[in-house]
């Protein structure tokens, strides 16, 4: 699907689809895409079908359109293309059909027995820049200096691949800087996208040089590389035809700098700067410059290789702040439609209690509190799934008995089954020791995995759920399945019940309650396992490591105190431990 991304701009993270064969672009609210930035214009670009792909066409706004940094008033356009409105950034994808690379079928990629090479010689990067620094050759000052070259932007490239944090990047890459050349101090400075101000980001000073608290940095020289976008070498500003007699460099007394742009992809996100120092009155004669034009394009290509991290890292932000947008949209629409739809379930019965109250008939008063009851025990158990799961926790380890927390949650869910028609057991191990573990949490796991069983077995004849314990004491540990003969659970379904939300009870269920069990499980080092055959039913075996009390560890008897998990028996879904 064609789609514009905002990587830069009040609307970054943003994700339009582009489903019409005409979607405007523009400041306002009528506008299929909307973007909040003043300066884009009310009305300011189409987004045409024509002859199978989208074109751009510009509506006469006020401060242009950009794509690819270059103006237009009417671009075909093609995936990666980067449109800029304003001070909006954004990235086409989708759009024509592109044919297949001819040359294609002509790679094939040989098995072990076909190919006859061999291994000669291999190279880690952690190598690679030590056989640069020390390779030898030809004592050509030409070739020494290229191999120094190429040292440095190893490294840059390395900081580059290595580090999704802007500032630690920006540190790195001075280090290096300092390292190559006899610079006194430098600062890299990042390009504000939305006020257009540059913001000192990284400063660093030669420890030799006696360096002044505050760093001044030219303004005129800052303008300078960002209206022209190209780096400056400045080896004596008083002589340099670019700066007039009353620039703030001339001013500052700024004899030799280095100027380059952080130019990436969609344009400048910064500068990095560097120049020599030399402390007031320590000036006798002017000393031999430090700085060269080669300086000045290695430094140039050092700010590009920046940038371009500094642009990955800002994309990568950016979907990140889509996923959460998206999450947070799915997670609200999700709690929204169960909690109407236990709203009306209260509404309903609140009606019946006012209808039997103006008629005094207690009956209709009872069905209707009964109706009320039930969707006041859902709303319970929907906010204590989601207090459950949105928070990590350590269980709250007590002695306690297994089978009395299992025992009160037949109890509890008996009504409920006898309603549903469905015949529901208990069968407690007798020789279950006492155990230590949090009674609470686990009491709403158990209850999570018999209230889905219950539900499985509500349409089905002869409905039965059989909830038992096993103290597996080889491998020390308790195991409470749940067995049902309900409507059982596809294959292709098995890997996603213990998603969130992922719910096969349509508006009965919220998609938390396996989530939350699972969840509980881990937190006590144990786990759940799955067996289920459409038609038949399924069993839910739930293993909690016996972790017997300190009194009971202490005994010579005693099992080992690390847990082995049991052997799955018969084809069992584990969920990937998260």
């Amino acid at each position: 699907m064609p789609s514009l991304f905002v990587i830069q701009g009040r609307d970054q993270g943003a994700r339009f689809e582009l489903t019409d064969h005409v979607v405007t672009v523009g400041r306002d609210a009528s506008n299929m895409v909307q973007l909040h930035d003043t300066e884009v214009s009310r009305h300011h670009v189409e987004l045409r079908w024509e002859d199978g792909r989208f074109c751009l066409v510009d509506l006469g706004s006020s401060n242009g359109t950009y794509v690819n940094s270059h103006p237009v008033r009417h671009h075909p356009m093609s995936s990666g293309d980067r449109v800029q409105l304003g001070r909006t950034l954004m990235i086409f994808t989708g759009g024509e059909e592109q044919p297949l690379d001819e040359g294609v079928g002509g790679v094939d990629i040989v098995g072990r027995q076909e190919a006859g090479s061999r291994i000669v010689k291999s190279i880690s990067q952690n190598r690679g820049s030590q056989i640069l620094a020390g390779a030898p050759g030809p004592d050509s000052p030409w070739l020494a200096r290229a191999r120094s070259n190429l040292d440095v932007m190893y490294h840059t490239a390395l900081a580059a691949s290595h580090t999704l944090d802007i500032d630690q990047l920006l540190h790195r890459i001075m280090e290096l800087i300092f390292e190559w050349v006899e610079a006194d101090r430098g600062c890299a400075m990042l390009l504000n996208q939305q006020s257009g101000e540059l913001t000192p980001t990284v400063r660093r000073d030669r420890k030799s040089v006696g360096v002044a608290e505050k760093m001044e940095i030219s303004r005129t020289i800052l303008e300078y590389v960002l209206q022209h976008n190209e780096g400056v070498l400045t080896s004596d500003a008083r002589d340099d035809e670019r700066w007039e007699a009353g620039a703030s460099i001339v001013r500052l007394g700024v004899r030799e700098a280095i100027c380059v742009p952080m130019q990436g992809r969609y344009g400048v996100v910064g500068v990095i700067y560097i120049d020599t120092f030399t402390p007031p009155g320590r000036f006798v004669q002017r000393p031999a410059d430090r700085f060269s034009e080669e300086h000045l394009k290695l430094m140039v290509a050092i700010g590009h290789q920046a940038a371009l991290a500094v642009e990955d890292t800002s994309f990568y932000s950016a979907m990140l702040q889509a996923e959460r947008l998206a999450a947070i949209g799915q997670t609200i629409a999700t709690l929204s439609h169960h909690i109407k739809n236990i709203l009306q379930g209260i509404r309903g019965g609140s009606y019946l209690i006012e209808e039997g109250l103006k008629v005094t008939d207690f009956e209709v008063v009872t069905k209707g509190w009964a109706i009320v009851e039930r969707n006041q025990e859902r709303i319970s158990n929907l906010v204590m799934d989601m207090l459950s799961f949105s928070k990590e926790r350590v269980p709250e380890m007590v002695e306690a008995d297994i089978n009395e927390v299992v025992r009160d949650v037949v109890e509890l869910m008996s009504a409920r089954a006898a309603e549903a028609g469905v015949q529901l057991g208990c069968d407690p191990a007798p020789d279950l020791p006492t155990l230590t573990f949090d009674p609470e949490a686990m009491h709403r796991a158990v209850l999570n995995v018999v209230t889905n069983a219950l539900d499985a077995c509500e349409h089905t004849d002869g409905g039965r759920v059989g909830v038992r314990t096993e103290f597996v004491a080889d491998q020390h540990v308790v195991r409470i399945v749940v067995d049902d003969n309900g409507e059982g659970i596809p294959p292709e379904d098995l890997s996603r019940i213990f998603s969130v939300f992922e719910s096969r009870k349509g508006s009965r269920g919220t998609g938390l309650g396996l989530p939350v069990s699972q969840k509980i499980l881990h937190e006590h080092d144990g786990d759940i396992l799955v067996e289920s055959t459409p038609g038949q039913g399924s069993r839910f075996s739930m293993l909690l490591p016996a972790a017997l009390p300190a009194a009971h560890v202490a005994e010579p008897s005693s099992a080992p105190a690390t847990p082995n998990r049991p052997t799955d028996h018969g084809p069992a879904a584990r969920p990937p431990r998260n």
